[in-house]
């Protein structure tokens, strides 16, 4: 794999060196002296691409030039931006003049609601608020529903709560970020999807496979980016309401006001609440939770684009109680007794970051950026006997400088972060139940990009960081695009990612079971385990076309998870979860085919298929991943009438799911080795009646599909087979739902 990695490495700085022909010239300013030297840091670069470059002192510059480049752009600020036609290399003496008014042009364009990326090197997928809108997507976890690259599960028969996965795996193994700052990490991965609201989410950016090196070194399978919206663009006032007969309410309201010419400030208040109880399948258990929540942000922004600086500023403070358990059980009267099992789950969180960038006016490509966060996670719960409680209190911080080398086909990116996390954490019954520690990293990293705007791009990134308890390593990560013909793009990647699993917060699932817990420690500085290590490959081809005029696209995706250690999670005993280093071979293979098709104005599908192999050799021998179905096939069909003159219009929405058969651990008979195949249909319909106001209605799981006997020894909560961890399939069944949304621009 070094030799891989130092071989594309060589064959990118020579590709990087090919001989080229190139543009030579001067720019100068019309009204300026007769013996003036130019113009210094004038733009230059071809129309319709991303060959560019900038004048020097004395106002030359030099692009590299193609036959195929017709039309040379040249614009500097407070002059008039021409275009000049080239035909051959003949060096260009041109002059500017200066602009006494500024235009404003205003365009417009409906975006499509899931793009795919051609220009991008990495393999990219980006979710637009237009696709959020097609389901209920009440907080992050729900935003997946109409997205085939993320699969969403339950992770138990009590929570509600749904968890995430990507080509495979789980996400612990996913570096979840909010606008590049890693958010739900730690304690937080239990829940923490659930504490973003939807209505805060302008897009989301999902890429595949190894991520970048800015950004750290947690990132295995991939990375999940979410945008917030901005109080510069979000509406004055938003609201959203929302209803389901699952006894669920939620309230979402957006105040945004301009305080100065430069400073605009955003309130953002998020309530929920699930007060009613029921037991659709008769187990004497609650099918979801009693749940409140309430979560309010304040965020700041500043721009000033005429000196290059825009900033955030973000203050928020969330309270999450949840109750579940058994119909009957009342905690001030049955917490900490044998005869009613309940539990309740209090989560209190305070966190703010702080983001400045900077664009050197006269130099575009090159910029600067800073970032920095705290958090405060207090999580006590308790599970039927069981207590836990985790404190987890986080520091983030990471300095960017971005420019060019030569011109702006050569960029790059270098910088270095620190952080630190500090834990407190209990868990009742497990023997040295206090697992306090510290961590923290300090690193740097540099990252190139070769980018020669017509069939090739690489980047290539590498960081150094030096870990308490993880001690001092390296992190590379290789990306690579191509392009043979029109609209088809092949992608490879490469990269090593290295974390600490939080075993306890991240597999909260199985306290509520009457699983003894084992930690098998071999010396480890976390609780005495290795950390995780594991080096992701993947290919992928995408691929346009038109189909009797109409705009279509194919993809194919194959990657590789391989690890070189993980804290094996063995559940396959009955009574036991046990935890331990991995000991052979843990490799999770990932093949997905999407097409996405217009088929009329407004109308339009996507199909995908996926195919897993997952596999981790436990002390048990080799067994496929539990409660991963290996084939996943699904289908989105959407469509939008025409806007009428008042700007109403109709939206429909229909999300089909089938999910293959499913490994289940062992039982001891209790339940057949492999689950049933099942189909899962959602639809949802929005009437538009302004730019103002709309309403919406849905359904989820309309076939009312309902897993068999979803908690184990139900009937004895307190007895030895008593397990509420084994979901492959809806507990609650048919859910339906209906809301509205009123904004003020």
């Amino acid at each position: 794999m070094k030799r891989f990695f130092i071989v594309s490495i060589s064959l990118l700085i020579s590709s990087s060196l090919f001989a080229q022909k190139e543009l030579k010239g001067v720019i100068k300013d019309k009204n300026g002296p007769k013996d003036n030297l130019g113009v210094y840091g004038a733009n230059i670069h071809w129309l319709n691409t991303e060959v560019g470059t900038t004048t020097n002192k004395k106002g030359m510059f030099s692009i590299p030039y193609k036959k195929e480049y017709r039309k040379l752009i040249i614009s500097f600020v407070g002059y008039k931006t021409d275009t000049i036609i080239v035909k051959s290399t003949k060096p260009i003496n041109h002059y500017l003049t200066e602009s006494n008014t500024l235009e404003e042009v205003a365009i417009t364009a409906k975006k499509d609601a899931t793009q795919r990326s051609y220009l991008q090197t990495q393999n990219l997928v980006t979710i637009n608020s237009e696709e959020l809108l097609k389901a209920a997507c009440c907080n992050l976890s729900e935003s997946f529903e109409t997205n085939p690259s993320i699969d969403v599960n339950f992770s138990d028969a009590l929570t509600g709560t749904k968890q995430i996965q990507m080509l495979g795996l789980t996400s612990p193994y996913l570096l979840i970020t909010q606008e590049n700052i890693p958010s739900i990490r730690g304690a937080a991965q239990a829940f923490g999807l659930t504490f973003t609201p939807g209505t805060w989410v302008e897009s989301i950016q999902i890429t595949k496979g190894a991520g970048s090196v800015i950004n750290g070194f947690e990132s295995i399978s991939g990375q999940i980016n979410t945008e917030l919206v901005k109080p510069s663009t979000n509406h004055k006032f938003y609201l959203n309401a929302y209803g389901a007969m699952g006894g669920r309410f939620e309230l979402n309201t957006h105040f945004n006001q301009k305080v100065s010419k430069k400073w605009q400030t955003g309130l953002y208040v998020h309530g929920n609440y699930r007060g009613e109880k029921f037991d659709k399948n008769n187990d004497n258990f609650l099918d979801n939770p009693l749940a409140e929540q309430i979560n309010v942000m304040n965020r700041w922004q500043y721009t000033d684009a005429e000196k290059g600086w825009v900033s955030f500023i973000n203050f928020r403070y969330l309270d999450d109680s949840k109750q579940v358990g058994e119909v009957d059980f009342k905690p001030e009267e049955d917490r900490g007794s044998n005869t009613v099992w309940g539990s309740e789950i209090e989560t209190k969180r305070f966190d703010t970051s702080v983001k400045v960038g900077y664009v050197f006016p006269d130099l575009p490509f090159q910029s600067m950026g800073f970032q920095a966060a705290y958090s405060n996670h207090k999580q006590d719960s308790y599970f039927g006997l069981r207590e836990y409680n985790i404190k987890h209190q986080s520091f983030y911080s990471n300095f960017m400088f971005s420019s060019i080398i030569g011109d702006t086909r050569n960029k790059f990116k270098a910088g270095a972060s620190f952080t630190y996390d500090k834990y407190d954490e209990f868990i009742s019954t497990v023997m040295n139940s206090n697992f306090d520690r510290n961590e923290n990293s300090i690193g740097a990293f540099f990252e190139y990009a070769y980018d020669n705007a017509d069939n090739f791009s690489v980047t290539a990134g590498l960081r150094l960081d030096h870990h308490n308890l993880l001690g001092t390593f390296v992190t590379p990560r290789l990306h690579m695009r191509y392009v043979p013909w029109g609209r088809g793009v092949f992608r490879g990647s490469v990269g090593r990612g290295k974390r600490s699993a939080n075993i306890f917060a991240e597999n909260q699932q199985f306290f509520a079971s009457s699983r003894t817990v084992t930690i098998e420690n071999s010396g480890g500085n976390i609780y005495g385990l290795d950390p995780e290590v594991a080096w992701n490959y993947g290919i992928s081809f995408l691929q346009g076309y038109k189909l009797f005029g109409r705009k279509g696209d194919v993809t194919f995706d194959f990657y590789q998870t391989n690890f070189s250690n993980q804290v094996v999670v063995d559940w396959e005993n009955p009574q036991e979860i046990s935890f331990y280093n991995l000991e052979g071979k843990s490799i999770a293979n990932s093949f997905q085919v999407e097409v996405n098709q217009n088929i009329i104005p407004y109308f339009n599908t996507r199909f995908s298929y996926k195919f897993y192999d997952v596999s981790t050799d436990y002390r048990s021998g080799n067994l496929a991943k539990a409660l991963q179905a290996k084939h996943r096939f699904f289908a989105n069909v959407s469509y939008e009438t025409k806007t009428e003159d008042n700007d109403a219009s109709w939206k429909f929405d229909v999300t089909y799911n089938w999910i293959g058969e499913q490994r289940l651990p062992n039982t001891n008979n209790q339940l057949p080795i492999y689950s049933d195949s099942y189909n899962l249909l959602n639809t949802q319909i929005t009437k538009v009646f302004s730019k103002k106001f709309e309403v919406y209605a849905g359904a989820e799981n309309i076939t009312n599909y309902k897993q068999k006997n979803p908690i184990l020894g139900s009937d004895n909560p307190f007895g030895a087979n008593f397990d509420t961890t084994i979901i492959y399939a809806p507990v609650f069944g048919s859910n339906f739902y209906a809301g509205l949304r009123f904004k003020i621009d």
